[in-house]
This record gives structure tokens, sequence and C-alpha cells, in this order.
């Protein structure tokens, strides 16, 4: 179980963060269903981590994928791991085998700056290594989904700050949606605030909520 020293947290859930990553970024933003429509879908990832959510999300769009359809996956990461730290984590999970070997080959000696992988004719992933707040101002504002996976709101509150919150709004296309394990009654008015229209969800493996929403006036996913 990975733990970070920096925030003194746990990279996931004790029980099964990949079932985790289905239940709440997955599903919480209504994918794989969303794929359907094809064209090119742009996630954002706040917290990069193991690489996790990505695999398992590159493992699932492969299964579901239209011909000719495009996934730029987009995470920010302050502190990078090493592909070895990778590579250990992420192989108590046989499911996403052959992503976890691709994604360990394809990571730099020494992330930095903007690490840009082709994982696949149809996949591309991009972690932006740096400051949140930084990194996100610097994308365009053309995301379709979020997955906001920071350490606990109250180990690593810059992640969920007003400011960040406000940016992710502003980058989300209209319709866009975002989902979180995160519950925080400050994390929800951050959103709220932001102009996100916000929804409790049943959370992951007996965690009583979750938070997911959407951006814009259309019905909630």
């Amino acid at each position: 179980m990975p733990f970070s020293t920096q925030f003194g947290d746990h990279f996931y859930c004790r029980s099964d963060g990949r079932l985790e990553c289905g239940h709440v970024f997955l599903a919480g933003n209504g994918l794989p269903d969303r794929w359907e429509a094809g064209g090119e879908f742009r996630i954002g990832e706040l917290g990069f981590g193991t690489g996790l959510n990505f695999c398992e999300t590159w493992r699932q769009w492969k299964l579901n994928r239209k011909t000719g359809a495009t996934l730029h996956f987009t995470s920010f990461e302050l502190y990078p791991m090493r592909a070895q730290e990778i590579d250990r984590a992420l192989s108590h999970w046989s499911e996403i085998d052959d992503e976890r070997q691709a994604l360990v080959e394809a990571w730099p000696a020494d992330p930095q700056g903007r690490v840009e992988i082709v994982a696949d004719e149809q996949t591309r992933l991009t972690v932006v290594v740096g400051p949140a707040l930084e990194g996100v101002v610097g994308e365009p504002g053309d995301f379709d989904t979020w997955f906001l996976d920071g350490f606990a709101p109250s180990r690593n509150p810059d992640m969920w700050s007003p400011e960040l919150m406000r940016t992710v709004y502003d980058k989300t296309l209209t319709g866009g949606s975002f989902a979180t394990y995160a519950a925080a009654g400050f994390v929800r008015r951050n959103l709220q605030a932001a102009g996100f229209e916000v929804e409790r969800r049943p959370g992951f493996a007996g965690k009583r909520e979750m938070l997911c929403g959407q951006k814009g006036s259309r019905e909630m996913i």
C-alpha cells in the first residue's frame, strides 16, 4: 500500500483502489457510456500518484472506445513517483498488467516539466509536474471530465482550494463533469462556489458519501 510521507496519507483506499476508480471516477462521471459519442475525449486528473486511475481508465477505454475516437488523459502531479515505485504499486492488480508494463516502460527516469506518452494510437497521456493550480491554469480549457484525486482534504488543502476549483470549472466544457471520493463540507462548498452543480452519492466500500457534479444547466448524469 503506497504511502505519501509528504501528506501522511495512502494513495488510495485500503480495500481495492482499482475498484474504487471504477466506482468513483468512471461511474461518477458517466463513463464508459459517454464514450459512445466517439470523437475526442479529455480527462483531467488532480494527482497522478501511482498512475492507477490512468491504467484502469485506459483498460476500460480500450474495451469501449469507438473507431477513430481519441482519449487525452492529463494529470497534474507535484511529486512524481519513479518507474520502479509505480511498477511495484500497480503489480497488485493483474487486470492492468498490460497497462502497467506499458506505462513503466515509457516513464522517464527523472520526470520533470511535461511528461508526454503516446500510450497507443487512440490514447495519449500527459503528466504536468508541478503545483496543480499553476499546471491547470496553463492548459487549454476543453476538459470533458475531471478526476479530483488529491490526498485527503484535511492533509492537502491546497488541492481543494477555492482558486483551484474555480480554475477547474473554467477549464471544463459546458456539460462536463467531475467526480471525487472526497465529501468534506468545504470541498463541496468550494465546488458549488466555483459554479458546479454538485450531487452526493454513496461512496466506495462503505464510505458514506462521494461527490460528483456537472458544469452547466443540463440534466445531471
